[in-house]
């Protein structure tokens, strides 16, 4: 049986001139990951199917360039701030600080100059049934208007069972915000667009938003909806659901409200399956909301190192977060973090039907 594994290749050169590393984690299960240093990118996911068959279920780009280029964060570290803060501006203790706006009059995923634009430092951990890596990265005080230094630390692992987990902890010297996510686009068939792919969201409560994606009123109940996903639903049917949110966005474009839970425990946040059921895959985390992305705005003309091209609905992100516009939104989950305390979010991307295919004593989930 196979032994989990970490191997590190080169894959170009930064804008900045710094190089950049690929680094590859291996699975006994049959699942491999491959991150890069630059913006913290899953670039691949690679996970059999019910028949053995594997495809990376995650989109990606060809080269450095083409994600240094406009994209819409194409498997990204999102961070200082993941999400929209209104107008860029939020107060805190009483001191308004100005974020670079970047999406229709407001800050977006950290402004301009985000996580995602960064070469992250990388170490490789191995030991048991693990394979990891371990990013870093230093944001200045005042990067993109945010204040305090802050330290944050990511690590990329999978375990026996092929469960890939992301976990951030970020450290400041002076108060500030903070909300991190990682931005991967899945399309569990490997190709193709995830209309026939089915979505399980555990929220009964979503942020209605206004035209330009921010929060616009109070939390909403999810009964009566399209955005009623308790149940295992089409997602190419709720689409063309007669729904304001849903027509204004073409698409989801909207946060989830995860059921409470005040003891830091992963609970379920989603569950995703592949036409079929070739695929099935499970979103557990800490955070108390989930963002579903489903590639509105894609128009099929970034493409991979296959040359296929990224068309409009070829892919859905649930992206694992506090809400968006907390800083400004009081009754919100608090985005704050201060000097002594340890932020911490941990994600995990779980395929249970690798387990109709596991060996007779079963992997289970490791310790990673």
């Amino acid at each position: 049986m196979r032994r989990p594994t970490v191997h590190h290749t080169p894959f170009g050169t930064a804008p900045s001139g710094q190089d950049v590393g690929l680094w590859r984690l291996e699975s006994r299960s049959g699942v491999h990951a491959e991150i890069l240093t630059y913006g913290g990118i899953l670039h691949t996911l690679g996970v059999p199917d019910t028949a053995g068959d594997t495809a990376s279920v995650v989109l990606s780009l060809a080269s450095v360039d083409q994600y240094a280029g406009k994209n819409p964060y194409f498997g990204a570290l999102i961070g200082r701030y993941a999400n929209r803060i209104a107008h860029g501006r939020f107060t805190l203790d009483g001191t308004t600080y100005q974020v670079p706006v970047n999406d229709r009059r407001h800050a977006l995923h950290g402004g301009p100059e985000g996580f995602d634009t960064k070469v992250w430092d990388a170490t490789a951990l191995t030991g048991g049934d693990c394979a990891a890596v371990r990013l870093t990265l230093r944001s200045p005080d005042g990067d993109m208007g945010f204040p305090g230094a802050l330290d944050t630390t990511v690590t990329y692992a999978l375990d026996a069972s092929g469960t890939l987990s992301v976990e951030y902890t970020t450290v400041t010297d002076r108060p500030t915000v903070v909300n991190t996510t990682n931005h991967a686009y899945f399309n569990l068939a490997g190709g193709g667009d995830i209309l026939g792919h089915t979505l399980q969201v555990d929220a009964a409560a979503y942020l209605p938003v206004g035209m330009d994606g921010i929060p616009d009123g109070p939390i909403a109940d999810v009964s009566g909806t399209a955005f009623d996903l308790t149940s295992p639903q089409l997602i190419g049917d709720r689409l063309l659901a007669a729904d304001d949110q849903v027509r204004q966005a073409e698409g989801y474009d909207h946060c989830w409200v995860l059921t409470a839970r005040d003891d830091g425990e992963l609970r379920r946040a989603a569950r995703l399956v592949a036409p079929a059921a070739k695929r099935v895959m499970e979103v557990w985390t800490t955070e108390p909301g989930v963002q579903v992305y489903t590639a509105n705005q894609l128009d099929g003309t970034l493409t991979d190192g296959a040359g296929r091209s990224h068309g409009r609905h070829s892919a859905v992100c649930l992206e694992t977060q506090h809400f968006p516009d907390a800083p400004n939104r009081p009754d919100f989950p608090s985005t704050v973090l201060r000097p002594g305390t340890i932020g911490y979010s941990r994600t995990e991307f779980r395929f249970p039907h690798l387990a109709y295919a596991a060996d007779p004593v079963g992997l289970g989930h490791g310790s990673c």
